[in-house]
Formats: structure tokens, sequence, C-alpha cells
């Protein structure tokens, strides 16, 4: 079997290696720690194992500048999966917005995918976002973002960091995820806030009314409803901010890669 393995190519093998295991540390669904590590890096390994086959590994060889290389491999996978995420928690910051109206905004709960604490109903939402993710082979469509990443980014070279473009381009990533938590969020708040509106009204017509008793499981109540009938929204949001984060990962590759 050892005649099959060319010896040449090992330090090609390991940038894709490690860009790949890189990826999938910070990558959504991929980097929880339910996911073992020993599953990580064997995934990476099988993976490098495939690409090499297709990446184009001419000018990689040990030199001085190798250990940058690899720094810079770590960078991009690191860099790649991180801007996916930024698009991903688009969910939690929507589930704290819905939370803060609800009143659910002091019971947070620990995430043991991330051992961070988040939103009760961000963390509803992000589980059901995964599960729509799985059921359309979007994992499929994470693990083709980091292969076309050598189309765009070569193992020979390194990464213009003093480009503008790309600060730009990472300001613009932070203001659409602000925008689609916004979008998603939107139905139940506007809900809540109308519910606010109304105990407004009814503690002034009837001051007897203690309606701090009353708004708080009325709000509950209001935005479970509100929760059920915007779920199909919610799904078709979902669909949107899967292909923002895809289209997110490829304009990140592109501006690295000069392109």
């Amino acid at each position: 079997m050892l005649e099959y393995i060319d010896l040449n190519t090992l330090p090609a093998f390991l940038l894709i290696f490690v860009r790949v295991l890189a990826f999938f540390v910070i990558m959504p669904l991929f980097s929880y720690r339910s996911v073992p590590v020993q599953f990580k890096i064997g995934i990476s390994f099988f993976l490098a194992i495939i690409m090499i086959s297709t990446v184009d590994t001419t000018g990689v060889a040990v030199n001085n500048l190798y250990v940058f290389l690899i720094v810079k491999e770590i960078l991009v996978g690191i860099c790649i999966g991180l801007i996916a995420y930024i698009i991903v928690a688009a969910i939690q910051v929507a589930g704290g917005f819905i939370d803060f109206q609800m009143g659910f905004a002091i019971a947070n709960v620990v995430d043991p995918q991330t051992g961070a604490q988040s939103p009760l109903t961000g963390q509803y939402l992000y589980i059901i976002s995964l599960l729509f993710l799985l059921s359309v082979n979007g994992h499929h469509i994470i693990l083709d973002g980091i292969f076309n990443s050598y189309s765009y980014i070569p193992l020979n070279q390194f990464l213009p960091f003093g480009e503008e473009s790309i600060v730009q381009f990472v300001i613009t990533t932070f203001n659409t995820m602000f925008l689609i938590a916004f979008q998603i969020a939107i139905p139940i708040v506007g809900c809540l806030f109308l519910v606010d509106v109304a105990l407004g009204i009814i503690a002034r017509t009837v001051p007897q009314m203690n309606v701090f008793v009353v708004g708080l499981p009325l709000k509950i109540l209001v935005s479970f409803a509100a929760i059920l009938v915007f779920l199909a929204l919610y799904m078709n949001l979902a669909q949107r901010l899967f292909e923002t984060m895809y289209r997110v990962m490829n304009g990140l590759m592109s501006l690295f890669g000069g392109v």
C-alpha cells in the first residue's frame, strides 16, 4: 500500500488537513461539544485525502515559509467558519429580542452544544433551524463551501489582510446579521408591542386591575400563539438565512483570494 502514497504531496496534505480542521472547530453544526473531537479530526483527515487529488498542490514545499502557510491555513479555516457562524447567530439575537419582550430575558439556559448561555426562544428557534438545515442537506453545502475555498485561496497564496474591502465586508456581514435577526423577531415582537399598548389602555381605563399580574402570563400566551402562527414564515427566513451564509462564505473567500 505504501507504493501508492506520494510523499511529495504530504506537505500539501497537511495544509489541507489544517484548513478543514480549523473550519470544523468554528463552523456551526460541526463545532458543538456533542460532536466528538475524534470525529472532527477523522472527518477532516478523510476529507483532506479526498481533496488532495483535486487541489492544485504545485509550489508547495517545506521551506522557510511553510510554517507561515500553516498559520495562514488555520486563519482561513477559522475566518470562513466564523463568518458563517456570525450569520447563524442571528437566530440567537432574534431569540433575545423576543425573550426580552416576553419577560424571559432573565431565564437564559446553558446551551449544551456550546456551553454558553442562550435565550429560551433563541435556543428553540436555533434547534429548529439546525433540523431544517439537515433536512434539506444544508450540511452538504457547508462542506461544498470549504471545498470551493481552494479555488479562491490556493495553498501557496497568503492573505491580503491589509485590504480595506475585507473590513467593510465583515461590517456589512454584521449589519446583515442584525437585519435578519430583526426580520425573524419582528412578528412576535410586534404582537407583544400591541399587547403592551392594550395593557396600557386597560391600566388607564380600569385602574383597579393589576396589569402587572395579568400582563406577564398574557404576553407569554400571545407570544407562544404568535410563534405557532409565524412558524411557516420562520422556515422561509431560515432558508434565506442559510443562503446568505453560503453567499457570505463565498464573498469572504473571493476577497481573500483577490478575485
